[in-house]
């Protein structure tokens, strides 16, 4: 039906059976589809509700300090980009991973990653933990390519857990030049109406123009007010857990 030759489409099958997406009956040898690609679509509708509320809230943001603003969900241990703004001040370029919507950046050197390992369960946050240190993630959704690491990406499960702890305590995250050299950013939680953090928004920017704890101090209080409205529109109500 699409046309393809039976090797491409059996590589196909054999790429998505791999990553979760299709099962074969032992039985019959055929596939279906398997749980993995319930949570795709699951996720996928997920992300458009949080896009619809977010976007106005990020503009706004984005409109009033001209930096680069993204939210990204954690999806296994990497951050899934579901909106991405990019920067409107003509001394800022664009984020050199070139993080768009759908890009997938591994959490750990990331501000909105941070954010979303620190209010994960313990144990959950503990097994992300060991595999972003033990083993780079395998999957890679196109369009995001392989960032190297840099001198400042965290190598060490002590450090990183140290810094997640200081996350809960600060309500805040923040990277600089983890995932790519010359830029920094800040990062606060997003929250659905349970309460739970299911999401991150950032404000990311350019060395040169602002350094990391400039950001901080000027945008903070803009981004978390720009993270609590989100929450509201997804139906929080102050209470956190």
């Amino acid at each position: 039906m699409l046309e393809m030759s039976p090797a491409t489409t059996h590589r196909y099958v054999s790429a998505l059976a791999t990553q979760g997406y299709l099962e074969q009956d032992p039985a019959s040898s055929k596939y279906r589809l398997s749980l993995g690609a319930i949570d795709l679509g699951m996720a996928a509708l997920s992300a458009t509700g949080l896009c619809m509320h977010a976007l106005p809230e990020i503009e706004e943001l984005a409109r009033r300090g001209g930096f680069a603003v993204q939210v990204g969900v954690l999806d296994g241990s990497e951050v899934m980009l579901v909106a991405a703004l990019r920067p409107t001040r003509r001394d800022q370029r664009d984020p050199g991973c070139d993080a768009r919507a759908g890009s997938r950046l591994p959490a750990h050197r990331t501000s909105l990653g941070k954010v979303l390992l620190a209010y994960l369960p313990a144990d959950r946050r503990r097994t992300l933990i060991s595999e972003l240190m033990q083993t780079p993630p395998t999957r890679q959704t196109p369009p995001t390519p392989r960032t190297p690491p840099t001198p400042r990406t965290m190598t060490s499960e002590a450090v990183l857990r140290a810094t997640l702890a200081r996350v809960l305590e600060d309500g805040l995250a923040s990277s600089n030049e983890e995932l790519v050299a010359g830029a920094c950013a800040i990062a606060a939680p997003v929250r659905d109406e349970s309460g739970d953090v299911v999401a991150a928004v950032n404000l990311l920017a350019q060395h040169g123009t602002v350094e990391l704890d400039e950001l901080v101090r000027w945008f903070e209080g803009q981004l978390l007010t720009t993270a609590k409205r989100i929450s509201v529109r997804l139906g929080w109500r102050g209470e956190e857990r």
